[in-house]
């Protein structure tokens, strides 16, 4: 009887509803492209053949572990992933220089002015996140409003390439994942006893160094939840390298798009989604333990 009850308790429900999510949505797909990437690329529907074939009594199963190697002996993918986790990496910290001064005034702001901050921060993305990437493309093209703007007041004589560059690429992701990087900021610097660096500067420190060493330590989990939160989904991004970045951008997320969709070779693809999922869970390890250290402390 007891146990009947814990199964139906609402604390089992507010627990297991989140982890069936996960296992549904999440764990299941992520299994199906494990075994996808162990598959060989065949003409038909589906485009790749079935792991395990059963003839009479006999059960064959045929792993394929040449999608792995293709990916490692080819300078294309590994250069893909470099450059994937330098542009998310670089991006990261744009927006953690951007958004952490953003935050810090937000949550230094006069109380009735926050929320009306905060949504601001937020409000673009009530909007589609492709009509702001295309919105950008108006800005950035040779006749768009940047190359005018600056033809304007004189920085430049003829229009400059904006579009189809790194800038663009940069300037896109940084733009969409900012808000992400500014809001565990302002719920960790908005916790901070203030009067800790007014004891900072009465023993003679000064703002730089109170900053360096109280604010920052102390709002050290913002940081990590934030830089989380833009360096994971900038490394897989397929919208802004397309749209901004052009034929010539490369990174992994429209490499699996281009393999998935123009050559339809859908276990190297699965392969590359494999890898570049055990790559992301590094940082994700090592940021998870230095929390876990600083909570401990």
């Amino acid at each position: 009887m007891r146990w009947i009850n814990m199964l139906f308790s609402g604390r089992t429900y507010a627990v297991g509803i989140p982890y069936f999510w996960l296992l549904l949505f999440l764990l299941l797909p992520m299994l199906i492209i494990f075994k996808l990437s162990f598959s060989e690329m065949v003409n038909g529907l589906p485009p790749y053949e079935a792991l395990a074939s059963i003839e009479g009594y006999i059960v064959t199963l045929k792993i394929n572990l040449g999608n792995y190697q293709f990916l490692f002996d080819d300078p294309f993918y590994v250069s893909a992933y470099i450059n994937s986790l330098k542009v998310a990496a670089i991006s990261t910290i744009l927006c953690l220089i951007i958004g952490y001064p953003m935050a810090y005034c937000i949550a230094k702001a006069p109380g009735q002015w926050r929320p009306l901050l905060l949504t601001l921060v937020v409000l673009p993305s009530w909007t589609s996140f492709l009509l702001r990437v295309y919105a950008w493309m108006g800005i950035l093209q040779e006749t768009g409003y940047l190359n005018q703007f600056l033809m304007s007041i004189g920085v430049l004589g003829e229009p400059m390439q904006f579009l189809y560059t790194d800038f663009a690429v940069y300037l896109g992701i940084v733009y969409g994942y900012l808000p992400f990087m500014i809001l565990p900021l302002y719920v960790s610097i908005v916790k901070l006893d203030w009067d800790l660096l007014k004891a900072a500067a009465d023993l003679g420190a000064k703002p730089w160094k109170a900053f360096l060493r109280i604010t920052v330590p102390l709002t050290k989990s913002g940081i990590i939840v934030g830089s989380l939160l833009v360096f994971i989904p900038a490394v897989g991004e397929f919208v802004v390298p397309d749209l901004l970045g052009g034929s010539g951008s490369k990174m992994i997320g429209r490499v699996m798009w281009q393999e998935f969709f123009a050559n339809r070779d859908w276990p190297l693809a699965a392969a590359l989604a494999v890898v570049m999922l055990l790559l992301l869970l590094i940082p994700i390890y090592y940021f998870s333990r230095v929390e876990r250290r600083a909570e401990n402390a």
